[in-house]
Parts: structure tokens; sequence; C-alpha cells
């Protein structure tokens, strides 16, 4: 079940979000939620769900999201749906306890040192070359030089080699392990994806750096997305069912959008082609209100008036319905939707002077999603510490 939403910052979508996996966790035995986060901090929280770790408190457990944009997840809808489901695990066996994970890969710093952390109790010769072929990664960032090891010698493609090469050791040990021990577990798993965060996010930065190389850093992302969804899969099973909360961009259809024309793909793309109608696709839309942004990249978040869709737009579109809310059932293949129209995305920056460059794309809304659920007027989110307005 993939669950979208038009901005980073509108209450509506979280809120809605939150109570239609609730519903799918307690009605129809889903798994686990994976999250548009970074895996250690989405780590912390999968302990305090399964009533494990030190966190006593859903703001405890949430704390670990300091990167920019913080209200993304440090917010009262992802606390509240947080203790819920603490709650509903305490009551559960270990084994049918619901999962909560990342599938992003900005934790390049952080995933490089959970792996070291956790191979040196587990390996600590793997560990030690874990540390020189990881040298590497100071090029990237300097905060992760390491000064017990020699300098990294070779270019970006010597890195790529030998990040990839910590995630062969680093499963093959996995592998080793868990049948020492007969079954999966939940630290073995996480060591395994940071070292998949480390040898991705590699590739996704050499990509960018590159501009002349032709490939999309946007691909690379939302692969290693996919490539996460399916770790998860197949750690918890052949069975099991997933609920997926990422934006609208990154959870419809590339296909159907001028993105794909692009050449651009995305994890709903990919999780339409691997498992047809066995997913489900939901879309979020709004046509005005208030939405927690911000102006530029690194900036504070403060609470932003969102412009009236343009003229063309699915969303103005459904405005001139005159029916508040509503969900509609796009499967049904609804007469006049199946003309391309704009769509409206915010991220976590909302620029209104550049509204239609910035903000809009073109898309054909049946193939995108199935479903799509609309707010005509919505609010900002409310992060856990206050933002200005």
């Amino acid at each position: 079940m993939l669950l979208g939403e038009a901005s980073h910052g509108t209450y509506e979508f979280y809120r809605t979000r939150a109570a239609i996996t609730q519903r799918l966790i307690s009605e129809h035995g889903f798994d686990a939620v994976v999250i548009e986060g970074d895996w250690p901090e989405t780590q912390r929280v999968n302990r305090f769900v399964r009533t494990q770790g030190a966190d006593r408190t859903p703001e405890q457990a949430l704390s670990g999201f300091q990167r920019f944009p913080t209200w993304m997840w440090r917010n009262t809808v992802v606390r509240d749906f947080v203790g819920w489901l603490r709650t509903t695990n305490a009551t559960r066996k270990n084994d049918s306890k619901v999962g909560f994970y990342g599938m992003d890969l900005y934790s390049l710093a952080g995933s490089r040192q959970e792996v070291i952390r956790a191979l040196t109790t587990l390996d600590p010769a793997l560990a030690a070359r874990t540390r020189t072929r990881y040298a590497c990664l100071a090029a990237i960032d300097p905060s992760m030089q390491d000064t017990s090891v020699p300098a990294a010698t070779g270019g970006p493609e010597a890195c790529e080699r030998n990040v990839t090469a910590v995630f062969d050791d680093v499963r093959r040990l996995t592998a080793e392990r868990r049948r020492q021990a007969g079954a999966a577990t939940e630290a073995l798993f996480g060591l395994e994806q940071n070292a998949r965060v480390v040898k991705n996010a590699v590739a996704y930065e050499r990509t960018a750096m590159d501009m002349f190389s032709g490939a999309s850093s946007w691909n690379v992302r939302d692969q290693h997305m996919f490539e996460t969804v399916q770790a998860i899969r197949s750690h918890l099973g052949a069975d099991a069912r997933i609920v997926i909360w990422a934006h609208n961009s990154h959870l419809g259809d590339a296909r159907a959008t001028e993105m794909g024309r692009r050449g651009e793909l995305n994890v709903g793309q990919l999780i339409r082609q691997r498992y047809g109608p066995a997913a489900l696709l939901v879309g979020f839309t709004t046509h005005t209100g208030t939405v927690m942004a911000a102006t530029e990249w690194g900036a504070p978040g403060r609470v932003m008036q969102v412009r009236p869709s343009l003229e063309g737009s699915y969303e103005r579109l459904f405005h001139d319905t005159g029916i508040p809310n509503f969900l509609l059932d796009l499967s049904r293949g609804p007469q006049g939707l199946q003309q391309e129209r704009l769509e409206r995305a915010i991220g976590v920056q909302y620029l209104p002077a550049s509204e239609r460059s910035s903000h809009y794309f073109q898309t054909n809304l049946p193939r995108q999603f199935d479903m799509v659920l609309h707010f005509d007027t919505t609010r900002a989110l409310q992060p856990l510490t206050p933002a200005p307005r």
C-alpha cells in the first residue's frame, strides 16, 4: 500500500495516512511501515515501537531526526502514530510486532558509523578492514576522516569498489550468523541495510556530482528505495504486507508523468512492475490552505500560505466540483480525467513566486495512481519544535 502526499508539510495528508495505516495494521494484518526517512533514525524508532531500546516516549524516539527538514518526521502526527504503534505491539509476540523502517539514502555518515560499530563487536578483523575501505568516504564528507587508517587512494570508481566489497562481506557475515541463530534478527538486518545505504549513497553522490554522465541521481535514489523495500519484505517474509509513506513524486507511477519522459523512474513504477495489482498507489492533493515548508534548503520551516491551484490542474478540477474532501477511485476510468493536466508537488521548499515552474508537472492521473484523496483546504503540519508563522 503506497500512501503519498503532495507536500512534506500538510497535516491532513499525514493524519489521514496514519489513520489508514492504523486500520491496515489492526484489521488487515500489515507488518511494516516504511517511510521516506533515513535508516539509522528509523531504526531507533523501530526499537521503540517494538518496546526495546532506551527511549521511553515517542518524542525521545523521534529526536534522532536532526537532518533538515526536521518537521517531516518530528511532528505531532508521527508522534501520536509511533505511540499508538508501541501500544499495539506491546500486546503482540516478537515475531508479529509491526516494524518501522526508513528507505532513503541520505545517512551516509551515520550508516558508516553504525556498520563499524556493529562489526567491532561481531567481527573485529572485518571491522578493521572496513575502516580502511571506508577511508575514501572522507572525499565526500570530511567529517568521516578516520586518522586511524591510511588515507584513501584512487578515485570515485575505487571507492565504489571498496564500499561494495564491504557490503558483500557484511552479507556473508549476516547470512552465517543467521544460520547459527536459526532465525533472522533485527540487529543483523540493520547492519546489512546500513552497509547497503553506504554502497548506494556513494553511487548517488558520484552521479549527482558528475553532470556529464547522463545518469540520473534521482534514479539511483529511487532504485535504492525500491531495493530497500524488497530487502524489508525478504526480511519479514514472503507474505509480508507493507505500507509506504512518501511524496507523490516517489509513489505515483513515473511512466504517467513528464519525469518519466525524461528517463526518470520511481518507487511507484518499480513496485507496480514487480507486484502488479498486489500494489495499490494512492495520491493526495489539495487546492489551497497552509503548509509547513522552507523558502530555501536548510532554512527554518515556517507556516506558509499555499496559493490556489492553477487553471488546467487536477487540483483546480477537483476544487471546481464543490466537494470539500473526497476519495476518487481512478481504476474505474472517470471520464474527463484521461487527458494530461498539471499536478502540484511541494517538497520541503515552497516557492510561490515561481509556482508554475517550481511546483507543477504534467501527468495523466488515472495512470499515475489507483486512487486519489483530495482535501480542498488544508493546514500546515505541526512540528514538535514550534515553527514561526
